[in-house]
């Protein structure tokens, strides 16, 4: 770093602009960057292939079973049904709890944590990368209600880790830490990009959920990532034929010249507050439920994971997976509620633009699909489509506590879809004939109302608005931006004011080192001042101190750093700052001076007994050793009473600091923004305490926020 600075000052001084670094700086973090994508995307079209090939497997497995000679037989239907996905979830679950456990869940959290600056062990590595990319598979497969929006942010970001760890070895930028978090942020917009094809939103929606403070010199690698993650992902589909040219995933045909009457607004606005209002439905299953006081939900992950980590890891799994493939079995209780439909095939079936019901009667499709799902002789479209709402809202709940890489993102939106339907054909049975305008008549299209209620739902669940524009780029159409923006909007205001957001309740419950949001009101945190929540019992080193001072401080705590002060009375107003030293630092100046003179005495010693004592004694006298060793140690102790020496010390010249009448709000900003781990608390350059992440994060849940701290 030195060589490259000095080079850089001399071509300054010698009249170069330094242009051509900087255009080598940008073209290798561009390459570093496409390579990440190539290498993110070819991993996302495998999973996306297994994944389809299990379900086809299964799928056809069942079908073969049911009309292939056995309709008669409704216990070997149901054991072809059950069988499939209870394997692939308990292999799923014992492979990564062997692997890697930080493999299990999204991977959203534990990012956001990451890009804050926090180091998370094990995350980051090629094993969990394994482990996240075979799980996932698996449990995709299986055909449980998961997501895999949140999976693909981590994989991305893992291409990302060991792409830049590899490209350390070369030395250059990749060793800058600052470097590898920019190369991060950029990984987690191509995770999204590669599961929605939306390069767009997914850059907004990553910068949203993964970060609180975001640089604009940032924007141009996301924007580049996720644009070429998603063009390859839609290339690779033209090229495997599943599309025939590069489309939206989900493409819609809603009508252009007039999409929406105004009529049809009140409609819009009673679907944004009934998915917005409601606690439990806005912040859907593990955001609502955990932070509500009833254990519920958090009860069943504590449940798992306690059983994950005992010898009956898998029963938990293999319960819920039989539990709900039996829910949605077709021939039993699933013929009520689409149950032989995937997540994909329910998603396309409800945006469609096409009426299912009129006046609260199903009615005959014109259409051979997966339509004919929703269909039942005895039931309308209406009961069918409640079930739906309600058996897949607590089942996707269930199956995310699942200890399995899996996402909520997905099951959110369709859900959300499911209830924009269900508004969307009820205005279809109130205006039958349509809405009346200017002498024509505009029919209901109940395929806008699901991409409406897709994205309210999901935008109230992740505390986001860029929700709107995955919407947008998943239908190729933006015919319904006004009402599906003010439902976002909306959708968000309410639930922000209600309770956290999906990702921040399991950065909670997970315990993980990162500041809530301070929310809105709480006019109390103005009045907490630094002085109230930091530590006195500060551990600190002096300038003068002896080796024995530094061994005792070491030995007694266990901090990453120390402060370092220019000197110390008896009391406490004789302590001014001066500078912090790394732990590890420290260790290796005391063991330097320790273990170099305890090598080169002991070996002395050796010396001389072997050429001078043993060939005038015929065996060695133990009283002797016994002397030698007592010499060694007296002469550590004498060693230990030295002064330091803090001269090859990496030592921080400007600790960050902050002075005893600062408010809880300023200190939460500054964490937040710098992301700091720590600050020293200083009054006229006395060091009077420090406050760290924790006493910080403790108290905004326990007395600020009002949740239990635990």
């Amino acid at each position: 770093m030195d060589d490259r600075r000095i080079g850089l000052e001399g071509q300054i001084r010698g009249g170069k602009c330094g242009l051509p670094i900087f255009f080598w700086s940008y073209i290798c973090v561009g390459l570093c960057v496409c390579v990440c994508v190539c290498v993110c995307v070819c991993v996302c079209v495998c999973v996306c292939v297994c994944v389809r090939a299990y379900v086809c497997v299964r799928v056809s497995t069942a079908q073969k079973w049911m009309y292939g000679g056995l309709d008669s037989n409704v216990f070997l239907q149901y054991l072809a049904w059950v069988t499939y996905p209870v394997v692939l979830i308990t292999f799923s679950a014992g492979f990564t709890q062997i692997l890697a456990p930080q493999a299990v869940g999204s991977g959203i959290p534990e990012m956001k944590t990451i890009l804050r600056g926090v180091v998370l062990k094990e995350y980051l590595t090629f094993k969990t990368f394994v482990a996240k990319v075979i799980g996932l598979t698996c449990a995709l497969g299986s055909g449980m209600p998961l997501g895999k929006e949140g999976p693909f942010v981590h994989i991305a970001s893992l291409c990302a880790a060991l792409l830049s760890k590899f490209m350390s070895l070369f030395g250059g930028i990749y060793e800058n830490e600052s470097r590898n978090i920019e190369m991060l942020a950029a990984a987690c917009a191509v995770g999204v990009g590669c599961c929605f094809a939306a390069p767009i939103g997914g850059v907004l929606f990553s910068i949203e959920v993964t970060s609180t403070f975001f640089a604009v010199r940032n924007y141009w690698r996301g924007f580049f990532a996720a644009t070429f993650s998603a063009f390859i992902f839609r290339v690779l589909a033209v090229w495997n034929r599943d599309e025939e040219t590069i489309t939206a995933l989900f493409k819609t045909r809603f009508r252009l010249d007039f999409p929406f009457d105004l009529q049809e607004l009140p409609a819009f606005a009673s679907l944004f507050l009934s998915l917005s209002i409601c606690p439990s439905l806005s912040s859907f299953s593990p955001s609502s439920l955990f932070s509500l006081p009833p254990p519920s939900l958090s009860l069943s992950l504590s449940l798992s994971l306690s059983l994950s980590l005992s010898p009956r890891r898998l029963l938990y799994p293999a319960l819920v997976t039989l539990l709900v493939s039996t829910l949605t079995f077709p021939p039993g209780f699933g013929q009520f509620m689409a149950g032989r439909l995937t997540q994909k095939e329910s998603l396309v079936t409800l945006l469609d633009n096409r009426t299912w019901a009129k006046q609260g009667i199903a009615e005959e499709f014109d259409y051979i699909s997966h339509s004919q799902a929703w269909k039942h002789p005895q039931v309308n479209v209406f009961v069918t489509l409640v079930l739906f709402i309600v058996m897949k809202f607590w089942m996707s709940a269930l199956a995310t506590t699942i200890p399995v890489p899996c996402g909520a993102f997905m099951p959110v939106f369709v859900i959300g879809a499911a209830f924009g339907r269900l508004v969307g054909e009820s205005m279809a049975a109130w205006f039958p004939d349509g809405i009346h305008t200017d002498g024509t008549i505009y029919p209901i299209v109940p395929g806008g109302y699901a991409v409406v209620g897709a994205a309210a739902l999901s935008g109230a669940v992740t505390h986001t608005v860029s929700t709107a524009v995955i919407v947008f780029e998943l239908t190729g159409q933006i015919s319904h931006i006004l009402p599906v923006m003010i439902a976002v909007i909306l959708a968000n205001a309410v639930a922000q004011s209600l309770q956290p957001s999906l990702y921040d309740s399991i950065i909670r419950i997970k315990k993980l080192p990162y500041l809530p949001e301070l929310g809105w009101g709480h006019h109390e945190k103005y009045n907490i001042r630094v002085e109230d929540i930091m530590v006195r019992d500060v551990r600190y080193i002096t300038l003068n101190c002896c080796y024995r001072d530094l061994h005792d401080v070491l030995l007694t705590g266990h901090l990453k750093t120390l402060a370092l002060v220019e000197s110390a009375g008896e009391t406490h107003t004789h302590i001014h700052m001066y500078t912090q030293i790394q732990r590890e630092n420290l260790d290796v100046t005391l063991h330097s001076h320790i273990s170099r003179a305890r090598f080169s005495w002991f070996f002395f010693c050796w010396q001389f007994f072997c050429s001078v004592i043993c060939p005038l004694q015929s065996s060695p006298s133990s009283s002797l050793l016994l002397f030698y060793f007592l010499q060694i140690a007296e002469w550590e102790e004498q060693q230990l009473d030295e002064q330091v020496n803090f001269n090859n010390c990496k030592i921080d010249p400007a600790p960050f600091q902050l002075v005893e009448r600062t408010s809880l709000h300023k200190t939460h900003t500054i964490f937040s923004l710098l992301g700091l781990d720590h600050a020293y608390v200083t009054s006229i350059g006395r060091l009077i305490g420090v406050v760290s992440l924790k006493e910080v994060k403790d108290l905004l849940l326990r007395g600020v926020l009002g949740f239990d701290c635990v």
